[in-house]
């Protein structure tokens, strides 16, 4: 089970790195309208999400600074940030890391049980399984952010 759900969230991880590949900076932090965010809201949102999912739950080991999740979480947008977020290159590259350190879980723990339920989630494994549907939406809320801004 492990490895379908990790081959899963490397097709959405890989979907997503290919998405962002060569954006210019006025795509990155344009917020066409209709939409909420930026795409370079959803590359950090996305990295934070499956930081706090991955590394968050039980074990609390979250490799990112405290304040990504005032910048990136739920109800954030880049209307509130300070002027020292981090760069989209930045995001883009600590979620490649973020990836190395996901293929080291080991097998064992995709079928531990967690603490309490999160999103209906009841095993470490389901929980990744959410993490990788999740970034597959913010993947394509991406894909359809730059066909709207390149119109």
């Amino acid at each position: 089970m492990s490895h379908l759900i990790m081959s899963q969230f490397n097709i959405t991880h890989d979907a997503l790195m290919n998405e962002i590949k060569d954006l210019d900076k006025a795509s990155l932090d344009t917020q066409p309208e209709g939409f909420n965010n930026t795409i370079h809201w959803h590359i950090g949102h996305v990295l934070t999400v499956n930081e706090q999912f991955l590394f968050g739950f039980p074990d609390n080991t979250d490799h990112l600074p405290a304040r990504y999740k005032d910048l990136f979480g739920n109800g954030s947008k880049p209307a509130d940030w300070p002027e020292d977020v981090p760069s989209a290159d930045e995001l883009a590259d600590q979620l490649a890391s973020q990836l190395e350190r996901i293929k080291e879980i080991p097998e064992e723990k995709f079928a531990e049980k967690l603490p309490e339920a999160v999103l209906g989630a009841q095993t470490f494994g389901e929980l990744t399984a959410v993490a990788a549907f999740h970034e597959g939406n913010h993947t394509g809320r991406i894909n359809t952010m730059k066909k709207v801004l390149n119109k």
